[in-house]
């Protein structure tokens, strides 16, 4: 039987430095291979530099870490991480940090088997499995303790001699490159993802109880005498961007039910608060704006919902995707994949139609102003071709397949196209369905994406980019609004001024104070500013 030859700490911290960074960083050569476009020798030389800076960087860790029953469970946990995300780096263009990971910790069963394919096992066997094998099939020979120590404090301290003469000799031309270039902290594997790890337990990981704090208590809402109720839906769109939308001058039809209904008001000009679901969705519902939000806020405040419901409407979360994020904790809520309609819903995920299913009897049954959140599953990718039904596959030839890779960028925008269409019916049909109710009710919806997508432009796919960095395909969102000609002559809301202010720059920040201002619910909380519907009040005819 073949036995492996025993190695000593320092040759295998060394072995393992110069595998992480060879084998799991081509994401990252190749980016700067491209910055660089190293033709002359200088520019080779800066690669051949920049290797070495980061193979002492590693091995210096791992020497530090060369302790009996240390090291090897240390480089065993690596291996296990490092090539999903190298899988996920190379093929979707991913940059790992903290949002990236409270996705990944956030991902319900049948997201995280939408991911799963034979291409990512093939990347674990090659990157991880072999490599594990190889670690614990070789023995490490570990020196009489003070020969060991002397070895060890050679190897530290020239490591740490060398990364200084390195860095004083080539400090410019680094910190002009990364600074410039500030996507690759974020593709060196695997200081990515263990910075990650830390950003996100910080952040995240609570070992206190949390203390939610009421905000708004001073709320009121008081309705005009013999004033009809209000119905006010509000849809969260998943994974939608502005950009494939027809309403904002995309070349394919994507939006033609909605561009057919009267008195709709489409806001172009919309940014995101964040590029993932776990950070839009309770930032847009929260007090504090994307220059104030932190997870740690919203986790420890009330938001739009509770406010809303404090101040005397009825209020109801009809959810369609992996949970609200917080924002609907303190209301009533509902999980559309609980219904399980074998029409709509298969293998854990529910079409969005669900979301209408059951709708009219809840409206049927309204006994005071309410508002209904509809958050939907929209496009969330990869598997953009489970989220319409097969009526809606207009734009052909599409991607059936999760493993993006496999399709060509034209299938994949027509899936893509596909679930926006799918959207527009599901929107165009909320609308249909207030309308309808408007004899008795006074209704009105409001539309919002959460974060858009990247569909292979500059090799980047899905989303969830940090924000600094993220391309517009991921933060300029769709947004509309609808309301019925009774909502707004109660509500005093000129929809012709409404149409002429359209076009100005909006964000997720204005949802809180518009729908306050909608509802016509007063709090010290509320900023005009911020009010969608504010300067178009006043003008209203009499």
């Amino acid at each position: 039987m073949f036995k492996f030859k025993a190695l000593t700490s320092e040759k295998l911290s060394l072995i393992a430095a110069l595998f992480f960074v060879f084998a799991c960083n081509s994401v990252f050569w190749q980016q700067l291979y491209t910055i660089q476009n190293p033709s002359t020798a200088a520019g080779w030389l800066f690669m051949l530099v920049g290797a070495t800076f980061l193979i002492l960087v590693l091995n210096l860790i791992f020497t530090l870490l060369a302790l009996p029953y240390v090291l090897k469970p240390v480089l065993t946990v690596l291996l296990l991480i490092t090539p999903v995300v190298v899988y996920f780096m190379s093929q979707f263009g991913i940059m790992i940090n903290g949002g990236m990971l409270r996705n990944a910790a956030q991902t319900n069963l049948t997201e995280t088997l939408d991911l799963l394919t034979l291409k990512m096992a093939l990347y674990w066997l090659v990157l991880g499995g072999l490599p594990l094998y190889l670690l614990w099939k070789t023995p490490i020979q570990y020196r009489p303790l003070r020969r060991e120590a002397m070895v060890k404090t050679s190897v530290i301290v020239g490591s740490i001699v060398l990364l200084l003469l390195v860095s004083l000799g080539f400090y410019k031309e680094f910190a002009s490159v990364f600074r410039n270039n500030r996507e690759l902290r974020f593709l060196i594997t695997p200081m990515n993802f263990i910075q990650a790890s830390s950003n996100y337990l910080k952040h995240s990981v609570n070992i206190k109880p949390i203390v939610v704090a009421a905000i708004g208590t001073d709320a009121k809402y008081t309705p005009l005498p013999q004033s009809r109720p209000k119905l006010t839906i509000i849809v969260v769109g998943e994974t939608a961007r502005a950009a494939n939308f027809s309403l904002n001058g995309y070349e394919r039809e994507t939006n033609p039910r909605l561009k057919q209904q009267a008195g709709l008001i489409n806001l172009p000009q919309v940014s995101s608060c964040g590029t993932d679901t776990a950070v839009s969705l309770p930032c847009m519902f929260s007090k504090f704006g994307k220059d104030n939000y932190s997870e740690k806020q919203a986790k420890s405040h009330q938001g739009l919902l509770d406010v809303v419901q404090r101040a005397g409407y009825q209020v109801l979360w009809r959810d369609n995707q992996s949970g609200c994020k917080g924002t609907c904790d303190r209301v009533p809520n509902e999980s559309m994949i609980a219904t399980a309609d074998p029409k709509l819903c298969k293998d854990g995920e529910c079409l969005d139609e669900a979301l209408l299913t059951g709708l009219q009897d809840k409206i049927d049954a309204q006994q005071q102003d309410a508002v209904i959140v509809l958050h939907m599953m929209g496009s969330h990718g990869p598997a953009y071709f489970k989220r319409y039904p097969p009526a809606f596959a207009k734009f052909q030839p599409t991607c059936n397949d999760k493993q993006l890779n496999r399709c060509s960028r034209e299938q994949i925008l027509n899936s893509y196209d596909n679930s926006l269409l799918y959207t527009d019916y599901v929107l165009s049909s909320v609308i249909d369905l207030l309308r309808k109710n408007s004899n008795r009710v006074d209704t009105a919806m409001m539309y919002l994406s959460d974060h858009g997508e990247s569909l292979g432009e500059n090799g980047l796919y899905l989303h969830g980019a940090p924000y600094m960095l993220a391309p517009s395909e991921q933060t300029h969102v769709p947004a509309m609004l609808w309301l019925s000609p009774e909502f707004a002559q109660q509500a005093k809301i000129d929809l012709g001024c409404m149409q002429k202010k359209a076009g100005q720059a909006y964000s997720h920040d204005n949802l809180f104070h518009s729908t306050l201002g909608l509802l016509d619910i007063k709090t010290s909380l509320y900023q005009t500013e911020l009010d969608w519907f504010a300067s178009c009040k006043a003008k209203t005819a009499q």
